[in-house]
């Protein structure tokens, strides 16, 4: 949930980023809040006010999403006009990640999902298993 200064344009942003709007609430020119959902994950825009002002400082946790081709998203934002930085290769993330900021200065880092990361994770899933510690939903 976040608390943006315009709906409508953060809409645009996030559609940019491969999010389908489900809701609104509110006229067009002004919306109150809107929802939208992507492959695995979903977000609430909500119309800032007083009691509740835009501030990405407040952001407890940078946002994480994934995608298959993060050269070809990166390329895309980038030809909307959106600020995207190089993709690196972080020991997290060794088939690439870039950072984002959406248009009210939330950070938003997106990582490929690569065969490296894959592995390793079915690796750790192994080991928690044999170790025991892996818990249930």
């Amino acid at each position: 949930m976040l608390h943006v200064a315009d709906v409508a344009r953060s809409i645009r942003f996030y559609e940019l980023l491969g999010f389908e709007l489900i809701d609104t609430e509110g006229d067009p020119s002004c919306f109150g809040w809107a929802r939208l959902h992507c492959e695995g994950g979903a977000i609430m825009l909500f119309l800032a006010e007083d009691e509740h002002p835009v501030d990405p400082r407040t952001q407890s946790q940078p946002a994480f999403m994934y995608t298959p081709d993060l050269p070809g998203l990166r390329e895309h934002l980038l030809a909307h006009g959106v600020k995207v930085s190089k993709i690196n290769h972080p020991p997290y993330m060794m088939s690439g990640e870039v950072r984002v900021e959406d248009p009210d200065g939330y950070v938003i880092f997106i990582g490929h999902w690569g065969d490296a990361e894959h592995s390793a994770w079915l690796q750790r899933i192994e080991e928690k298993k044999r170790a025991g510690t892996l818990r249930p939903r």
